[in-house]
């Protein structure tokens, strides 16, 4: 069947069947049960009808999220931390949000705010993000965490927002509940290149940050996926001694 049959049978014009097949436009509920009338496949609609509002639901817009500033989206993931008992996450650019500093975390959301072109709350945002990090201290969480050495490079405030960072890294890195792992820059034939960033809720949940956007991941076989590279990303990284070596080497670098 052509694109122009389709769209005779649909009742709609060519462009919009492109448009949707390209997924340049979302299609309606009736758009998918007139598509599904038209291919002989009605007993399909209402599956591919709530598959599709799943997929809108785990895909959520930065903008649309923080159009009122960045604070009451800090406050949105305390339940999640909560409920969670075991914390993995892999950041390749940024110190994860769990072990920063006031500082670093407040030049990294006025950075974000001017990007989103949203209120710039930054110092009120940086507060609840040291607020619901808390939950690092409590009994019943684990926390397994990954970055690329590169994010000891990556300077966001100045030098001395940094070092601060970077010093609280060792002292966050000794906690009882967190394994921090580093993986070196020189690191030869790695297993896997460096992903995006993602968090892992357990084994029920990935959140991946994108620059426009959130997405959530619930489907098991993808969570399979996302923690077989993170085990993968965890054999390449360095720790104990040897991560402190790197944090310093790099606290050594700002002056």
């Amino acid at each position: 069947m052509t694109g122009t049959e389709l769209a005779v049978r649909c009742g709609w014009t060519h462009p919009k069947t492109s448009r949707i097949e390209n997924a340049r436009t979302p299609p309606t509920p009736q758009d998918i049960r007139l598509w599904c009338r038209a291919c002989g496949a009605d007993d399909q609609a209402a599956d591919i009808i709530v598959q599709s509002r799943d997929a809108e639901s785990q895909y959520v817009e930065w903008q649309r999220k923080v159009r009122a500033g960045l604070t009451r989206l800090q406050g949105s993931y305390v339940q999640l931390y909560q409920a969670t008992e075991l914390f993995r996450i892999y950041s390749p650019t940024l110190v994860p949000g769990l072990l920063q500093t006031e500082g670093y975390a407040r030049a990294l959301l006025s950075a974000n705010a001017r990007l989103l072109d949203i209120p710039d709350d930054a110092e009120e945002a940086a507060a609840a993000r040291l607020e619901r990090s808390q939950v690092i201290h409590e009994p019943g969480h684990r926390f397994v965490m990954l970055i690329e050495e590169g994010v000891l490079r990556y300077q966001l405030g100045d030098a001395d927002a940094m070092a601060a960072q970077l010093g609280h890294l060792l002292t966050a890195g000794a906690l009882p509940s967190v394994s921090l792992g580093i993986i070196p820059s020189a690191t030869q034939e790695r297993r896997l290149r460096p992903q995006e960033l993602f968090h892992v809720y357990d084994d029920t949940l990935v959140s991946v940050e994108l620059l426009s956007a959130q997405v959530r991941v619930t489907q098991p076989s993808e969570i399979a996926l996302y923690l077989k590279a993170f085990e993968h990303l965890r054999g390449m990284a360095v720790y104990g001694a040897d991560a402190r070596a790197l944090i310093v080497k790099a606290i050594d670098a700002l002056r």
